[in-house]
């Protein structure tokens, strides 16, 4: 496996070892104790897997309190997969860091509590699982607006598809600060 750190501190890239042939491929798509060894110290306590078409846009979502952490992959189809700094007192606070998961590249992307995440659908349609740190809490749950000019995230899509409650998000800088990290 290759653990790729990002230019925000805290994420990380990983690419598992896929074994292949003619007939199909094996990877682990987690092993505590590997994952450990290559710095992913974290205790997952809940699975989740999301299915979206071509054009949808899911976030920016997190939970404070109750914050989770993400162990993010896509099976099937490909997602450009973004993670924004929602830290007070980081550096870089409101940076984001973008990248592609997809069912061919088998990446994997963690971001640890204390970020705001989302992804947008490239594919006709895209299976999206991920592991969580933490359970959900839909009364901590709170969203980022996808298009924030304050963050400035480059997503392909210039029109997404959004769920009510995400194109009533707010900016950044109107999320409560007790709120965020």
């Amino acid at each position: 496996m290759n653990v790729l750190t990002c230019d925000i501190p805290g994420l990380l890239v990983i690419e598992p070892k896929v074994f292949g042939d003619a007939r199909g491929f094996f990877l682990e798509s987690w092993n505590r104790l590997r994952y450990a060894e290559a710095g992913l110290n974290a205790d997952f306590v809940q699975d989740n897997v999301s299915f979206s078409r071509r054009g949808i846009l899911r976030g920016l979502h997190f939970q404070n309190p109750q914050p989770q952490g993400k162990l993010l992959q896509v099976l099937l189809g490909e997602v450009f997969d973004v993670a924004v700094d929602i830290r007070r007192s980081s550096t870089t606070f409101g940076k984001w860091h973008g990248l592609v998961l997809s069912g061919e590249n088998k990446r994997q992307f963690y971001v640890p509590s204390g970020f705001a995440h989302g992804f947008a659908v490239l594919s006709e349609t895209a299976l999206f699982q991920y592991k969580c740190t933490e359970l959900y809490s839909p009364k901590d749950e709170m969203a980022i607006r996808w298009d924030d000019p304050d963050i400035g995230i480059q997503w392909p899509l210039k029109e997404p598809l959004l769920s009510e409650r995400d194109a009533k998000a707010l900016r950044l800088r109107d999320v409560p600060p007790e709120r965020l990290f």
